[in-house]
């Protein structure tokens, strides 16, 4: 029987891709170094990363760092509601009843033909304005109480500007939430009608047998995109920038205003936005060999 040819090995054709690479980036090099005559200055990027405070004498992170925590937090906290948002209206579609569906679907349709600066803008200047109070947000942000304002600033920043996260934050987990709709309402209808059936069979209802039986199954099937729809939210919450929450976007702009070193600025967003998905696609692909280990 013959061996298997070894994957691993390098052919011409990949030792000519990565040639060609290489030439790409040496000649993108020399473009920007001597055509461009732009004169560098990576020397003032250390100091927006972390910077010694005389006040408090310790390190504290500068305003990249910052925005970085900013967009870490609004990412984590946009997947959580719109997995909320997503699971409930995965649900309504896949309802038996059409008034449900027909919801599931309008929800979907309206959030994801939107561009979503329009939804962003449409969010923050008309229904916002009424949800806010509603929730009692200005009446948080404004709190003298110590442990509140600890609280907001660990989870959402500085409390000044908590109404424009928490604005910014809602409208990105409702249009987060109407892509999840679709990743859950997938994994749903993926389960094979037998299950139903046989779960129907033994006097189960419509609420037990998404909870006992095909919940657990779909789950399995939906956490690989799901994972990479938190990916996607991390870029596309750069997008809230123009309702000026400081996020990594945001302070790049400031900073690029400010300094006028636009190459090094953006060149380090970049790199930040670059690691920080990269870390999430990692972590990704070790989830899909987890779970394609798992046992069924």
């Amino acid at each position: 029987m013959p061996l298997a040819k070894d994957k691993t090995r390098f052919t011409y054709l990949d030792m000519a891709v990565f040639g060609l690479f290489v030439c790409g980036c040496a000649w993108l090099a020399y473009r920007i170094n001597v055509k461009i005559h732009y004169k560098w200055n990576w020397a003032i990027i250390p100091q927006y990363l972390y910077r010694f405070d005389p006040v408090t004498d310790k390190w504290v992170p500068g305003l990249i760092i910052q925005g970085l925590l900013t967009t870490i937090r609004l990412s984590v906290w946009a997947t959580a509601l719109g997995l909320l948002f997503g699971t409930v209206m995965g649900v309504l579609r896949c309802s038996p009843r059409l008034f449900r569906r027909l919801l599931g679907w309008g929800y979907v349709e309206l959030i994801r033909n939107i561009p979503i600066i329009v939804w962003i803008f449409i969010f923050y200047y008309f229904v916002s304005d009424q949800i806010t109070p509603l929730l009692g947000i200005d009446k948080l942000a404004a709190s003298n109480s110590e442990p509140v304002r600890v609280f907001v600033t660990f989870w959402a920043g500085s409390p000044n500007r908590f109404p424009a996260f928490v604005s910014g934050l809602l409208a990105l987990a409702i249009y987060e939430g109407a892509y999840i709709t679709e990743i859950v309402r997938a994994g749903i209808q993926s389960i094979e009608k037998g299950q139903w059936e046989a779960a129907a069979a033994l006097g189960f209802s419509r609420w037990q047998q998404l909870r006992h039986i095909v919940f657990p199954q779909a789950l399995k099937r939906v956490l690989p995109p799901l994972a990479g729809q938190f990916i996607s939210t991390i870029k596309d919450s750069s997008i809230v920038s123009v309702i000026s929450i400081q996020e990594l976007t945001f302070q790049g702009m400031e900073l690029m205003a400010a300094s006028f070193r636009t190459f090094e600025v953006w060149i380090t967003i970049l790199g930040l936005y670059l690691l920080l998905c990269l870390a999430c696609s990692l972590a990704t692909e070790r989830l899909e060999i987890y779970l394609q280990k798992a046992p069924s």
